[in-house]
């Protein structure tokens, strides 16, 4: 039998271990190569030749001793396997010898012996898809498999795959194999090779014998692997994997992991069981910050909090009550309080010549740009100078400002108001109060407005949004009412409100109403219940959409429809088929972009590589006439490839290529999709390809790729975008449209001052906050024909981003809830899955005191062992408890 070359690793170390063993070599041969073996290496091979002529004697009891000492020599040698030990070496010549001499061998223990033997020379010797170390170890004793070393037991692993596979394909039993992958299972995971045990199991699809395996030492690495592979694995699979991991973490009590894979699969019954497990309050309190920061609308029963005055602890957490005053702590203490001008950031004086001379100019749009910067620069601040000046100065006052803007814009300039009171709500209603009272529709829409984002993200008992905005859905003014619709969808994303649904759905079949009120009650609609899949709020949604006239189809606002629904299957993948193909029965105009877009929706954030290569499929379609469902498949791609870091940099490799082939309307997308790819996270290789882009001579191309600059470096003050912008901004000093696009991106540049991001994935880029993105796709469906709405009037819509704003923070709290400054490593996050022994987390990292910022792909760790943090995972709030075996170095 033609051996195949050697398969153990390291085989480096032996030539002759290549030759193969075919005609027995001739005797002059054989004494070279006797010659250069040294004396200790001649005697083995003389005495493994004895040991085999022994096997093949009569006599039983020679027969056990040669067995006996052959089976010494092989285990002795194969502990390590750095190169092919030399008894596997020179029993190589005597394989098929011994091979024969076993099919003679009668039925007896001996022959068991010999099957073991032959088991561990076949690791050297099998031919490809033969299987006869795995054949052998069947046939042979029951003996501990581990002794044969590692390598064999690895080897023995891979033809068991093999094996289990062909036998589930013939339908054939498999419990002999189970029964040896227990035994191997229970070695890897002694021997802290917990991924190799792992990915047997999900190879023979049986991952429930893990958890008997698992102990104290080894679980959390064992999950760390089983969470990384679910990723890249197909569903239903991802979904076993991933409860399997919440089991472990549940039995060894590490409860807040446990409820990071309970919210990735978003399942209210694993939350609960989360709380219920867990008896310490300052737990629950730190489960909480949890569920704020995912958004996630949970309600506290009396098994879970039974204590009223704990559970009212817990709700004030889980509302989010608490996420302004943690903002402005992290900004005192970072001295950045100081309300910042639109001039401050513009930094005109950086630039020579033309451009600050084009800019003196007071004209309409420049305010209306100057409002947003302001906005997002003192996002959330309570102070800034345009619209909240203090009250002393008689010049000043925000009715000034609000009237430097035209009719529409000054809805935007109301609606600011909110924005730099965001979270704050006592204060933000307050404020806002004053233009609840004017004479002009457009700052009571834009009051409105600001009322939603104040309270976005902020959930309140008593519903002031709802009570103050309520009224207003029904009145005459188109405006009056957009305002109030996106209110309510700002303020109540993600809570599945009904009193709210049933409300949005009245509007959206009223005849009378005008299509941007439909529109935005779409998308509001979809918010308030995103990833829902609310079978009666999708049914409004498509009976609205086949109403729609031609005329209405061929409007720029009617893509929000559509989006809407894609928006209430935000994540859910296939729940989305049923409503997909209803899409294929509505006019030609939206048929294709319909589906497209919950094509998109339903599978974003999963990393399904079909979906994305059936997306691709879509644009290199040659499109007729006034199609324009390539747009959302360009978004689409980013949507889904976004979930992990392989499939990013992927997609950004495939958007490349769409840039050089595609056609008009997908060179338009991909600046959009590449921001959404890197949100708040400046990759140099994109904002080179952006920068190209924004020189492009397609203007609306250039737009899209200026604005994605902004989303690209939102919340991160990154100079290099900045100074990027900079020039832009005297490249374009004559194209309006253009300069206010470099306007709004360099507002978003400096969002909340460097303090706030856009991405909507924490934890460690484990979960994915569905309100968060549901806020920056409306955002960039809305800049898929940005001359129609952004420049319209319709330029609100860039609030939308507020979903998606949150503190990219660290803020150590006491037991009390009250800050702790304590010193904490921050770093480059370096990825330790599979890693032996306890590998370092983050790599060149600094040591700071809390509050700290995290930029993108940081992680913190704590730099004392004074205090334990409630969370393995730094982020946001963190509640610290008294180490207790903590001792001070006296």
């Amino acid at each position: 039998m033609a051996p195949e070359t050697n398969k153990a690793s390291g085989s480096g170390g032996s030539t002759e271990s290549d030759a193969p063993v075919k005609a027995p070599p001739s005797k002059k041969k054989e004494e070279k190569k006797d010659d250069d073996l040294s004396e200790e290496d001649l005697a083995l091979k003389q005495q493994l030749e004895l040991y085999v002529e022994r096997v093949q004697d009569p006599e039983p009891g020679v027969q056990k001793l040669a067995l006996e000492s052959l089976r010494q020599e092989i285990r002795s040698s194969t502990s390590s396997m750095t190169s092919v030990p030399k008894p596997l070496k020179f029993l190589r010549a005597h394989y098929g010898t011994l091979k024969a001499h076993y099919e003679k061998m009668s039925e007896a223990d001996l022959k068991k012996y010999l099957a073991d033997i032959l088991s561990v020379l076949a690791l050297t010797m099998f031919a490809e898809g033969e299987r006869e170390s795995l054949k052998y170890r069947l046939k042979g004793s029951e003996g501990d498999i581990g002794s044969w070393g590692h390598e064999y037991v690895r080897n023995l692993a891979g033809e068991i795959a093999q094996e289990y596979t062909k036998r589930q394909s013939e339908e054939a039993s498999n419990d002999d194999l189970i029964e040896l992958v227990q035994q191997i299972v229970a070695f890897h995971m002694k021997h802290n090779a917990e991924p190799e045990a792992v990915d047997l199991l999900m190879e023979v699809e049986d991952l429930n014998i893990l958890s008997k395996h698992v102990d104290k030492t080894n679980f959390k690495r064992t999950c760390l692997y089983l969470t990384s592979a679910a990723k890249y694995l197909p569903g239903p699979d991802d979904l076993v994997v991933l409860k399997i991991a919440y089991e472990i973490y549940i039995k060894f009590t590490e409860y807040a992991s446990a409820l990071q894979i309970a919210l990735f699969l978003n399942d209210l019954q694993y939350i609960k069981q989360v709380y219920t497990s867990c008896d310490d309050v300052q737990q629950k309190k730190q489960f909480s910050y949890i569920l704020a920061r995912h958004g996630t609308a949970f309600e506290l029963d009396d098994d879970i909090a039974s204590d009223d005055i704990d559970r009212e602890a817990l709700e004030e957490i889980i509302n989010n009550t608490k996420l302004s005053e943690g903002y402005l702590t992290l900004a005192r203490d970072i001295e950045v309080m100081e309300p910042k001008s639109p001039e401050d950031i513009y930094k005109a004086h950086l630039l020579e010549g033309r451009a600050s001379a084009g800019a003196s100019v007071d004209s309409a749009k420049q305010n209306l740009a100057a409002t947003f910067v302001n906005a997002f620069v003192n996002a959330g601040f309570g102070q800034d100078k345009l619209m909240t000046p203090p009250t002393d100065s008689s010049s000043g006052g925000s009715g000034n400002w609000l009237f430097k803007n035209k009719e529409h814009g000054k809805t935007s300039a109301a609606a600011s108001l909110g924005m730099i009171l965001m979270w704050d709500v006592d204060s933000g209603l307050a404020q806002l109060d004053k233009y609840f009272h004017s004479n002009d529709n457009h700052v009571i829409s834009g009051a409105l407005l600001g009322v939603g984002i104040v309270n976005c993200g902020i959930r309140n008992d008593c519903d002031p949004a709802l009570a103050l905005l309520d009224d207003f859905v029904d009145k005459e003014d188109p405006s009056i009412r957009i305002g109030a619709i996106m209110g309510l969808g700002i303020a109540y994303a993600g809570t599945q409100n009904e009193q709210i649904c049933t409300k949005l759905s009245l509007v959206l079949n009223d005849a009378k109403a005008p299509l941007d009120v439909i529109a935005f009650a779409a998308i509001s609609l979809g918010l308030v219940c995103v990833g829902s899949c609310n079978e009666v709020v999708a049914h409004a949604i498509i009976l609205s959409l086949m109403e729609r006239s031609k005329s209405d189809l061929q409007d720029p606002l009617t893509r929000f429809l559509p989006l809407g629904l894609g928006l209430l299957y935000l994540g859910k993948q296939e729940s989305v088929e049923a409503t997909a193909e209803v899409s294929k029965t509505f006019d030609e105009k939206i048929r294709k972009y319909c589906y497209m877009t919950l094509l998109s929706c339903a599978y974003a954030g999963t990393g399904n590589v079909l979906k994305v290569q059936n997306l691709l499929g879509r644009c290199a379609e040659i499109l007729e006439k006034g199609e324009t469902h390539q747009g959302p498949a360009v978004l689409g791609i980013a949507m889904i490839a976004m979930a992990e870091e392989l499939g990013l940099e992927m997609a950004i490799r495939s958007l490349e290529h769409l840039l050089q082939y595609g056609q008009q309307n997908i060179r338009r997308a991909v600046p959009l999709a590449l921001g959404l790819l890197c949100i708040s996270n400046p990759k140099v290789n994109v904002m080179d390809t952006l920068s190209r882009l924004s020189h492009d001579t397609d203007s609306e191309v250039a737009m899209a790729a200026v604005i994605s600059l902004g989303l690209m470096g939102a919340g991160t003050n990154n100079a290099r975008i900045a100074g990027m912008l900079r020039n832009l901004s005297s490249y374009y000093y004559k194209d309006s449209s253009l300069l206010f696009c470099v306007r709004i991106a360099q507002g978003l540049v400096h969002l909340g001052k460097g303090l706030l991001t856009l991405n909507p994935y924490h934890s460690d880029r484990f979960l994915l906050s569905p309100t968060a993105l549901a806020g920056l796709i409306t955002m960039l469906h809305a800049c898929l024909d940005m001359k129609a709405i952004i420049f319209g009037k319709y330029h609100y819509v860039l609030y939308f981003l507020v979903l998606a704003m949150q503190p990219r923070m660290l803020l150590t709290v006491d037991e009390n809830l009250k800050p702790l400054s304590v010193p904490v490593r921050v770093g480059q996050a370096v990825d330790v899955v599979g890693q032996a022994g306890r590998p370092k987390t983050i790599t060149g990292f600094q040591t700071h005191s809390t509050p700290v910022l995290l930029a993108a792909g940081d992680r913190a760790e704590l730099a004392t062992e004074k205090y334990i943090p409630l969370t393995p995972i730094l982020e946001g709030f963190v509640i610290l408890k008294e180490n207790p075996d903590y001792r001070e170095d006296q």
